[in-house]
């Protein structure tokens, strides 16, 4: 599921303070039968104060694609230190839809995704190397080619650093070229990343 950008959630009938249900009663509705009752719930749990651990915990078991799309929106209007760390936590499910749902949500938080961006990088699970770097593409932060050298550099994963040469051959400036005879040398049996690491060479110094 690719998420639109700067997508609104839906709109409500304006209730009056009295009228609104209360946090405890979202959290309750966010687990009924109903997904429209879910997905309201999910809309009008902004204000409370625990409301992306809820929604990052509905997030992972949702089944109701209309209610996995109102959870993404609401957690990326949230912009919350546990918004991201519950997208995080997304990127290790097993679940692929959910892998790629909480990626591209990343991706419209980069104010938030850039300070973590090094550890992502680092984690133990190549999986999550490869989604951060897919993350990169679209982050528009000023350390993205420093972050993919270092990945090329020092990864020892073969997957991480190819979808790393990919990215860098179309972001990548002089100051990549160091890096690109390092890890031909590193994978020196790997075709694909001989392939990609000239063609990116090639791409930085045709620009």
């Amino acid at each position: 599921m690719a998420l639109i950008k700067s997508k609104a959630l839906p709109q409500a009938v304006e209730l009056t303070a009295e009228e609104k249900p209360s946090c405890e009663s979202l959290l309750a509705q966010l687990s009924d039968e109903n997904p429209e009752t879910r997905r309201w719930a999910a809309r009008d749990m902004l204000h409370c104060e625990d409301a992306s651990e809820a929604l990052v915990s509905r997030l992972k078991i949702e089944s109701e694609l209309s209610v996995r799309e109102v959870i993404l929106t609401a957690l990326i209007h949230l912009k919350s230190p546990n918004s991201i760390a519950g997208l995080v936590e997304c990127l290790r499910s097993e679940d692929p839809s959910l892998r790629n749902e909480a990626l591209e949500a990343m991706k419209q938080l980069p104010d938030l995704v850039a300070p973590i961006m090094v550890d992502l990088l680092n984690d133990e699970d190549p999986d999550v190397r490869i989604f951060s770097v897919n993350i990169l593409e679209s982050l528009r932060h000023s350390d993205v080619e420093s972050w993919l050298i270092g990945v090329v550099e020092e990864d020892p994963h073969v997957n991480v650093c190819a979808t790393a040469l990919d990215l860098l051959s179309e972001v990548g400036t002089e100051a990549a070229m160091v890096a690109i005879p390092k890890i031909k040398a590193r994978f020196a049996d790997e075709p694909y990343i001989q392939f990609a690491a000239d063609l990116a060479f090639k791409r930085i110094t045709e620009c």
